[in-house]
């Protein structure tokens, strides 16, 4: 198709566009109209164009060539005069850290009303004027302060509102931040959250002396005030994989962890030196270890108890009668548990039968009516109930084979691998 004939159906559907409106448009929004007709590297290069054609196929004094636009009513005007280089100065002004962004906006629904019912009369699908919208401003914050726009994980979403009398308000949201690393608890009375006072559910109240928590530690709480202080957020939420008992010591490696930071000013972080001052703060109750930055897929990945995945823990039993060495080499035979939710954790889990493998025990008799276990095994295997028998919901259990009723009275987690 040659130049004469394409140009001759350009000409066509920009009088059709004219009779439609009964106006004309702003070079953007032609161009955009025919983003998928005419090749070009932007509308408003697209636009030039169509108001070239127009140009010589109409009397130059043409009232209906003009400077209003009937779609947008001039936003791309208002946009390119100022509103760019105050979005670069507010941003510019600001204490955010960010190298990744994404811009959005919202528009008057006249102007969404308007561009549906003439691409409904074409029968035509071009982009809308938000998608446009955004990319240029996105075009022009990525040059001016060479930030990437990022789709799928910006650092901050740039929220441009022009239902405000074509003074449009500026929103920024600061997506949060994710910190990972493993802790230690190396004391046992603490939880690993905080855990709000059951009876005034965190308000206050004198069975918690007022302060809302039933502890007044937790993992949770020496660990991230020194990550949001560091990075200028507001909040933090705490995601482990998986949680050990409040009487029960994290030790080995760690556990893995993940703390989201809400609304952080600050990205750039000297991990050591981080580190260093959570462990100095929590000295002697927790220590954490590996702190790098990641991904917001992490905060769910950690979290996901998996068969796959192992723990070592090392148990403290104390027996109802004594026992012979040769009566404890039956718990070697531990291989495939079914355990029934346990009655400790009930009123908060689901009430299903899991099947999870000892894959390695190890025991030492301490004397006649205590052992020392070493227990490597599938994740999600509760262990107090292995060896208790839990009132026959872990089967089989260290009680039922020793046919001696049995009590873990310490625990220690060895190593969690995730």
């Amino acid at each position: 198709m040659n130049n004469k004939v394409i140009n001759t159906i350009i000409l066509e559907k920009a009088l059709k566009v004219r009779e439609i409106t009964g106006s004309t448009l702003c070079t953007r929004c032609w161009g955009r109209i025919f983003s998928q007709d005419i090749e070009g590297t932007n509308n408003h290069e697209r636009g030039e164009y169509i108001k070239q054609i127009l140009a010589k196929n109409i009397c130059e004094n043409d009232n209906l060539i003009n400077d209003y636009c009937y779609i947008c009513d001039n936003i791309f005007q208002f946009i390119e005069k100022g509103l760019l280089n105050d979005i670069k100065k507010y941003l510019e002004n600001s204490e955010i850290e960010f190298s990744t962004f994404l811009v959005g906006c919202r528009v008057p629904a006249e102007i969404i009303q308007k561009e549906d019912y003439i691409y409904s009369k074409l029968e035509d699908e071009p982009e809308s004027i938000k998608k446009e919208i955004n990319r240029e401003i996105g075009k022009f914050l990525s040059l001016q302060m060479g930030n990437e726009v990022d789709f799928d994980n910006p650092n901050l979403v740039i929220m441009v509102d022009f239902n405000t009398n074509m003074t449009p308000n500026l929103e920024i949201q600061l997506n949060p931040l994710f910190v990972e690393g493993r802790y230690r608890k190396l004391i046992r009375g603490i939880p690993q959250t905080k855990w709000p006072c059951r009876k005034c559910k965190g308000k206050g109240c004198e069975y918690c002396n007022y302060t809302g928590k039933l502890y007044m530690e937790s993992v949770e709480e020496l660990i991230s005030p020194q990550i949001i202080k560091e990075v200028k957020g507001t909040e933090s939420k705490f995601h482990g994989a998986g949680r050990e008992d409040i009487d029960v010591r994290m030790l080995g490696n760690g556990r893995p962890f993940v703390v989201e930071i809400k609304e952080p000013q600050k990205r750039t972080l000297n991990l050591k030196e981080l580190e260093n001052k959570i462990n100095l703060y929590a000295a002697g109750k927790v220590e954490v270890s590996n702190l790098k930055l990641v991904g917001k897929e992490r905060r769910s990945q950690i979290k996901t108890s998996s068969t796959s995945t192992y723990k070592v823990y090392r148990a403290i039993v104390d027996l109802d009668k004594e026992t012979s060495n040769d009566d404890l080499k039956i718990l070697s035979s531990l291989d495939v548990i079914e355990q029934r939710t346990p009655l400790r954790v009930s009123h908060r889990r689901a009430d299903l039968i899991r099947k999870r493998r000892v894959r390695d025990l190890k025991v030492k008799k301490l004397d006649q009516e205590r052992l020392e276990l070493i227990i490597e095994c599938e994740g999600g295997l509760y262990i107090k109930e292995l060896i208790s028998g839990d009132e026959y919901r872990t089967q089989p259990s260290v009680s039922s084979l020793l046919q001696n009723p049995a009590r873990c009275v310490e625990l220690d987690v060895l190593d969690v691998q995730n």
